[in-house]
């Protein structure tokens, strides 16, 4: 019976000992707001009358205020920066004029927030190295060709392939076909001219819509045009680089040895001075691949 008591003795001993050092946890943050009249602007720099979406060089400074904020957090995408004065500068890099959304957080005592996206269209221009210009123009003009020689001068993949993994063309697979004797002169003012010969090569639907009609044609069984009527022209050219890899723009119709249309856009896979691997997307959604060489 002794033993009992003791024990639920100690036991009540023990609990009134923890009570009494328990400790109170709680934090008082004081009144807790949130952020409020919030403000977001966007300064691009070169911006003017003649230079709509700035000088090219891609750099917004953005500015954000706000009542009761004790930082802001910009967000691009899903990257975040802390900027307790409300400022950041941001220099974008995709080549030509694209659309940004940045989004920014004020935050207020607690962790309480507010937030504000606002939308800038901006130009990057990108400027091509000497050796670029000097590979692709002689710094005069140069003349290249398709490398009918070569495996995978013409070839097929998916848009997102580097390679034509569906179809690669056999040297000389195509004579005759009216392509293997067009140039392609890439001038460094920017002139591109297309010497066809008097005919060319390519898909049929993009050929009709853009190039002028069936011309009395019937497309093959592949639905391409062979041998279709077409006269040298000249477009322009420029270059561009995303995501490190440089590109060829070429204006209006302009295209290398097979039209498929699409962006007339070609990614440059690699380069030597004497050599061009290129793909570009076509009207139909695919890749399509092409090896130049100087000629």
């Amino acid at each position: 019976m002794k033993k009992i008591i003791y024990t639920i003795g100690f036991t009540l001993s023990i609990f009134f000992l923890l009570n009494s050092c328990s400790v109170d946890n709680s934090y008082n943050f004081g009144t807790i707001t949130a952020p409020s009249n919030m403000t977001l602007s966007a300064t691009i720099v070169g911006l003017d009358a003649d230079h709509p979406y700035g000088d090219g060089s891609g750099t917004v400074t953005f500015t954000a205020t706000s009542n009761n904020a004790i930082t802001y957090k910009f967000i691009q995408g899903n990257t975040g920066a802390i900027a307790p004065n409300g400022i950041k500068e941001y220099t974008f890099g995709k080549t030509g004029v694209n659309t940004y959304a940045i989004t920014v957080e004020a935050i207020g005592t607690g962790g309480v927030s507010s937030t504000k996206t606002i939308e800038v269209e901006v130009l990057v221009l990108f400027t091509p190295s000497a050796d670029f210009l000097s590979m692709l123009t002689a710094n005069s003009s140069k003349t290249w060709r398709i490398k009918y020689e070569s495996t995978g001068h013409f070839g097929v993949g998916p848009a997102d392939s580097n390679s034509p993994i569906w179809w690669a063309a056999a040297p000389n697979d195509k004579t005759g076909m009216g392509v293997y004797d067009d140039q392609f002169i890439f001038s460094a003012d920017g002139t591109f001219t297309h010497i066809t010969n008097g005919d060319t090569w390519g898909k049929a639907i993009p050929m009709a819509q853009d190039l002028g009609g069936d011309k009395g044609l019937t497309p093959n069984s592949d639905g391409e045009y062979v041998n279709y009527p077409f006269d040298d022209y000249n477009e322009t050219w420029s270059l561009s680089e995303n995501g490190g890899q440089e590109n060829i723009q070429l204006s209006g119709i302009g295209y290398l040895g097979f039209y498929v249309g699409g962006t007339h856009k070609y990614t440059i896979l690699s380069r030597t001075n004497s050599e061009l691997s290129l793909k570009t997307i076509g009207a139909d959604g695919l890749g399509w691949f092409f090896i130049l060489v100087a000629q």
